[in-house]
């Protein structure tokens, strides 16, 4: 069979995208996830159904890609949590609903992708969200995932003193992180409801199972997609090669989308011969488009923490529906707004045991990890990227991708910056019943900028936010990858819609709500082919 469109990747953009694009009964779609699917609510796992656990983020987890990735010189490779399941990274994430900031996409529009300034993509944001706390002109009541900020449960201690901390340094209270408005302290947004994980898999998908013109199939990993010579003269897109319990085959469609990830999804334009010439021809695949930028500008967050001893009898963790707050604001001397994040946790919990290199990622020295707590210090406009590249022409083999964490000089400056403003916030008086003393950093390397950067570089962890690897941008950018409207150029009848057509990752310190977005902002432009 052949049909209209194959969206390859199960995420939450490609179950948006396949979703909506299923809506027009005279649109096949085919939706091609690699691993497990669960059509039925009702027997989805707890790893993934209950968002107040972390085991689909272990390395032994079926729900996991389990990737290996370098993120600094010092530390080497380390394990990397990528979605593999239905639902993608949103069926294994912490439930952030954190949009980018208007900020974010005017930048994206100054940079020749007008279809993207934020009073161009407001409308998506909304069109995806059902807000049940707040609305008005910024927020949607009638979408499919629901967003809501944990606001009636007992603060932790920890939680309330670093509030009254921020409030005290300065920073206003903000009502609405997801407003025009978002510096200061606030509530972050969820997509969890009574506990339960509600990925894009439920609210966008699940609805639309029973179409006749839906098809999603688990279990299905894609190799390449299929081009032929085109009327235009440029290659087309008309299928993909797969594999499924080991049986290799081939499925036709008149386009497909690519909406696998960052790291996915441009592994899959090199092995089908799509990127920069020379390193295609290093593993021996015939060029179809020689596209210079797949695979560089990767982009995510980076976190360093500054853990310390909570006093006897503090409470560490809130009742299930406590808040959790964020603090947004500018780095001292930044040439960007709210370039930064501050947030409040435990170090760990039996939750996190499974999860690979915990404990030593957050050193907590002679102190019970039960008693010891952190304040994350997240760049949330790095300036320095990374890259992907192929490892090898077998699609089995992960790509090679490396962050390059904190080596340009103004990420260091800034994290230097927000590293210190964490450990001055626990010598507040709001911390006074909470904090008993700081573990890392100490103070010789703490007032010490070359050593602050060292350590920095050893400990620095890493969100799951990896964007940037397919970048759309203007004619005249030839390290664009796709247009803005997502046409991988060069080729006809190929998209990419996930996040690593974003030209920057949103400086928000989250990326899930913006990834459903672009799935969002692309359907049309897909379905009108």
């Amino acid at each position: 069979m052949k049909y209209d469109v194959i969206v390859v990747g199960g995420g939450a953009a490609g179950s948006t995208l396949a979703a909506r694009l299923a809506e027009d009964i005279n649109t096949s779609v085919l939706l091609l996830e690699a691993g497990n699917d669960y059509p039925d609510p009702a027997v989805l796992p707890d790893d993934i159904k209950f968002g107040g656990t972390r085991y689909a983020e272990a390395q032994d987890s079926i729900h996991n890609w389990a990737l290996r990735g370098t993120i600094t010189p010092e530390q080497g490779e380390i394990h990397v949590a990528q979605g593999k399941v239905i639902g993608g990274g949103s069926s294994i994430n912490g439930q952030a609903m954190q949009r980018g900031f208007p900020e974010d996409f005017d930048d994206w529009a100054a940079r020749g992708n007008d279809e993207w300034s934020y009073a161009k993509i407001l409308p998506f944001y909304r069109k995806m969200e059902r807000d049940l706390d707040i609305q008005d002109d910024y927020h949607g009541a009638d979408g499919p995932m629901p967003v809501r900020r944990r606001q009636s449960g007992t603060w932790a201690d920890i939680q309330k003193a670093f509030y009254d901390a921020c409030l005290a340094e300065g920073y206003g209270a903000v009502e609405d992180t997801n407003g025009p408005n978002p510096t200061g302290v606030g509530v972050s947004p969820t997509n969890n409801l009574g506990g339960i994980r509600m990925s894009a898999a439920l609210t966008h998908l699940g609805p639309m199972r029973h179409r006749l013109n839906l098809t999603v199939r688990g279990n299905v990993y894609v190799r390449r997609v299929l081009f032929e010579d085109g009327s235009t003269g440029s290659p087309r897109a008309v299928g993909v090669e797969a594999e499924s319990g080991g049986e290799i085959f081939t499925v036709a469609a008149d386009r497909v989308v690519l909406s696998s990830g960052a790291i996915r999804s441009p592994q899959l334009l090199l092995l089908s011969g799509v990127g920069p010439r020379d390193h295609l021809q290093q593993f021996g695949i015939p060029v179809i488009h020689d596209s210079p930028g797949v695979g560089q500008g990767l982009w995510n967050h980076l976190s360093v923490h500054v853990t310390y001893k909570v006093k006897d009898g503090k409470t560490l963790v809130g009742d299930l529906d406590a808040p959790h707050f964020g603090l947004h604001y500018s780095a001292e001397g930044s040439e960007y707004t709210n370039d930064m994040v501050l947030r409040s946790s435990t170090v760990v919990d039996e939750r996190e045991e499974k999860v690979a290199g915990i404990r030593t990622r957050y050193n907590t020295g002679d102190v019970p990890p039960d008693r010891a707590a952190r304040i994350s210090c997240t760049l949330g406009l790095p300036d320095g990227s990374g890259f992907v590249r192929l490892a090898s022409s077998d699609p089995s083999v992960q790509p090679e991708f490396n962050y390059q964490y904190l080596h340009h000089p103004n990420d260091a400056r800034r994290i230097r910056d927000g590293l210190r403003k964490g450990a001055r916030l626990l010598e507040s008086d709001a911390f006074k019943d909470v904090f008993d003393f700081r573990i890392n950093p100490p103070d010789e390397i703490l007032n010490d900028d070359d050593a602050l950067d060292l350590w920095a570089r050893q400990t620095v962890g890493t969100a799951r936010h990896v964007s940037g690897t397919c970048r759309m941008g203007p004619d005249g950018d030839g390290m664009a990858v796709v247009d803005q409207y997502c046409r991988v150029r060069g080729v006809d009848g190929l998209w990419v819609a996930d996040a690593s057509v974003m030209p920057r990752v949103p400086r928000s310190g989250g990326i899930h709500p913006t990834v459903i977005m672009v799935a969002e902002r692309v359907v049309d432009w897909v379905a009108a082919g």
